[in-house]
């Protein structure tokens, strides 16, 4: 059977009360006190700033990527007007209705709420059928929520200057279960059930009929025998209603949802299952990470966000497929340069199939937002990854010196997705591309996703994974 890429959900969450539980905006308040949580506060974004945030609209779908190229930076002050968090293939959450789906994740008691939490029914179709899925939270008095936070066994949970509640530990000596490991599976739980349960209402389809869901998120859900066992795949299946649904976790890093797409369109295309839906949740541990950097330029903390996204794999119908013919992966023996991650991802599988890299309409690579890295000193990561691939072109005599721009603003895009890591790697370009080929405007799109496994220590490798889709 071939694999048909049949949809793909982007959503973002917009939670500037939980930057402050990101991993370097937790250090740098736990370093420098009070001041900084201060001015951390103060460039915090309304969800009416973030929803008009012209990258947000591309995530989204209601821009094209092209339109990026139109509006001068910095974007942050150039919002769209009339901004909807209603999107082609996307949809925006505001953070009173994903304390909600937080509440409707928790099935151990882990949060504590005064009442109910607000947006307990929230007017995104897809949030409120997760809210109906899930017993109502049970309340809690603000003495006892207070007493954990004091005792330093719970975090406070806020909105605004305001405790509403607190995430709590579930082990007095286990580290895997701290309170703050335990809010970010939650969060990537949360967020990822939203993703694709967004895809689940906008296709119409049974999410009995699933049969399989592979996680792509960033986390490592576990206790201290087994950090990292998960399967976050398996509850999300279960928050979604798929009640039919097995499910894996995948881990590749940033690597991981090009992976978990070849891996769920082999699965179909072996016959082994005939629909399979990959779901990457967001990254709380990725709030904030420049925050510092922003804050010092006198800009907005612009990782308010957390994104999540959901693909759906058939092996029936007609449309845009997953050619495994063309997928590329970085062997451990070749290096991991930049120059040589292009061989091994873009290259050498292309040539395998007797093609060129021009033969590729849209390259989608790390589409990490530059308003976002290139202030903090990380510089515009697609743009790089850009310039690298029509390099290669060069060297392999398919265009002249002189076409590397034409190359790249041709089969290139402006970055846009939020730096939670796996959600720019490429799949976040995925709506755009379905919507193209229906179109007729796209023939081909190579997804192209990096991993940096040295972060682990346990090899000095990246690692990395492509795949064409095409009609």
């Amino acid at each position: 059977m071939t694999p048909v890429l049949r949809a793909a959900s982007n959503v973002l969450v917009h939670v500037p009360d939980l930057v402050r539980y990101g991993s370097k905006c937790f250090r740098e308040i736990a370093e420098r006190g009070k001041s900084f949580s201060a001015a951390h506060s103060a460039r915090l974004r309304s969800l009416e700033e973030a929803a008009a945030y012209p990258p947000s609209q591309v995530f989204i779908g209601n821009l094209a990527t092209e339109a990026l190229r139109e509006i001068p930076f910095p974007r942050w002050e150039r919002p769209v007007g009339g901004a909807s968090r209603t999107g082609a293939f996307g949809e925006i959450l505001g953070q009173e209705d994903f304390y909600a789906l937080l509440a409707a994740a928790d099935g151990f008691g882990l949060l504590m709420w005064e009442g109910e939490p607000a947006g307990i029914s929230p007017a995104s179709p897809a949030a409120a059928a997760l809210c109906q899925l899930a017993e109502a939270p049970e309340p809690h008095e603000s003495e006892d929520i207070r007493r954990r936070i004091e005792s330093g066994e719970a975090l406070p949970l806020f909105r605004g200057e305001e405790i509403v509640g607190c995430a709590r530990r579930d082990h007095e000596n286990d580290e895997s279960l701290g309170a703050r490991i335990l809010l970010e599976n939650l969060a990537a739980k949360a967020s990822g059930a939203y993703a694709l349960r967004h895809l689940i209402e906008t296709t119409k389809i049974d999410p009995g009929g699933i049969d399989y869901v592979i996680s792509c998120s960033e986390e490592a859900v576990g206790d201290r025998y087994n950090r990292g066992g998960g399967n976050l795949a398996k509850a999300i299946a279960e928050m979604t209603g798929c009640e039919n649904a097995g499910g894996v976790d995948l881990k590749s890093f940033c690597a991981a949802p090009v992976a978990a797409l070849i891996h769920g369109a082999a699965l179909v295309q072996a016959g082994a299952l005939g629909r399979v839906a990959v779901v990457g949740g967001g990254s709380l541990a990725k709030l904030g990470m420049k925050a510092h950097r922003h804050i010092e330029k006198e800009m907005p903390v612009l990782e308010d966000m957390l994104g999540g996204v959901a693909f759906l794999i058939e092996g029936a119908g007609e449309g845009p497929h997953i050619n495994l013919e063309i997928a590329g992966r970085h062997p451990a023996g070749h290096p991991s340069t930049p120059q040589g991650m292009a061989e091994a991802l873009v290259r050498d599988p292309l040539r395998r199939a007797g093609r060129k890299i021009t033969d590729i309409d849209k390259y989608a690579v790390e589409l990490h937002d530059p308003d976002v890295t290139v202030p903090a000193g990380a510089g515009d990561v697609a743009l790089t990854n850009y310039r690298t691939l029509a390099a290669l072109a060069v060297m392999e005599g398919e265009i002249g010196r002189g076409d590397i721009p034409a190359f790249v603003e041709a089969r290139g895009m402006p970055g846009f997705a939020p730096t939670q890591g796996h959600i720019p790697a490429g799949v976040a370009y995925l709506g755009h591309a379905l919507r193209g080929m229906r179109a007729g405007d796209l023939r081909s799109t190579m997804v192209v996703a990096k991993g940096s496994l040295f972060l682990g220590r346990m090899s000095r490798h990246s690692d990395g994974a492509s795949v064409i889709v095409e009609v």
